[in-house]
């Protein structure tokens, strides 16, 4: 921190040995104003005579401003490699990415600014896998397929909707969706508990796909338990829960999502 100390200018015309002589002794003795000086003037520093013109000190940051710049531009090539990287599905790739992504999190406590993390949200990636066994279970057959995941947060009530969204090709009767709701809480700086609520699934041709397995539907993709958020932005939000899982969700115009 660099201290400047700035001094009204006075020239010798206006200085007289007197005045000079009297300042002096002022800085060397506690100044009482006269009981008949009627020009005072009262600020932050106390009471002083309007005329007295004290040293103003000025503090100066030290900083590189070019730092913070670099900062800004480091972070959004990382993204745009996430996002090339999510492209052409590398796994590694991506996890690595989001770990450097998170080290430069403008928002260090999440919840204390709610309002970043407010809005609608696509996912674009996610370790939650349904493949193999699971996919059987469920009764995902190759014509059926997983769409866009979407999740809107309501911060004024501490909601939350995931949306899931199916498609089968050729049958738009078992094109549809899941939506499931939940609520939130504060749990830490970057941290909220999540409790499940209810659920849905639209059409009701499509919740005879998954009738028998429901549950293990509800299992996949119930958010229950907590969330830490470990970066948000105005476009990128980035989390991790309590099953070890990653998602990545970007921010989307809810205005288009019909």
């Amino acid at each position: 921190m660099v201290t400047k100390l700035v001094q009204p200018p006075m020239t010798d015309s206006h200085v007289s040995p007197l005045i000079c002589r009297t300042m002096n002794a002022m800085k060397l003795q506690n100044f009482v104003p006269s009981r008949n000086h009627s020009r005072i003037n009262t600020s932050r520093f106390g009471e002083r005579p309007l005329w007295f013109r004290p040293i103003t000190i000025i503090k100066v940051a030290e900083h590189n401003p070019g730092s913070g710049l670099a900062e800004l531009e480091t972070l959004a090539q990382k993204k745009r490699e996430l996002c090339q990287a999510v492209e052409a599905t590398k796994k590694s790739e991506i996890e690595r990415l989001v770990k450097q992504i998170e080290s430069l999190n403008p928002t260090p406590c999440p919840t204390l600014e709610l309002e970043k993390v407010a809005g609608c949200w696509r996912l674009v990636y996610s370790t939650i896998s349904i493949l193999g066994s699971k996919r059987t279970k469920l009764g995902l057959r190759d014509f059926i397929s997983l769409d866009d995941f979407f999740q809107t947060i309501d911060i004024s009530k501490s909601k939350a909707v995931n949306v899931i969204k199916f498609s089968a090709m050729g049958l738009s009767l078992l094109s549809g969706q899941l939506n499931i709701e939940a609520s939130f809480r504060i749990a830490s700086s970057t941290r909220v508990d999540i409790n499940f609520e209810n659920s849905t699934i639209t059409p009701d041709r499509l919740m005879n796909v998954f009738r028998k397995n429901y549950d293990l539907l509800l299992g996949i993709f119930n958010p229950e338990g907590w969330l830490e958020i470990t970066y948000v932005d105005d476009t990128l939000r980035i989390g991790r829960d309590d099953k070890s899982n990653i998602f990545v969700l970007e921010r989307f115009d809810d205005s288009n999502n019909t």
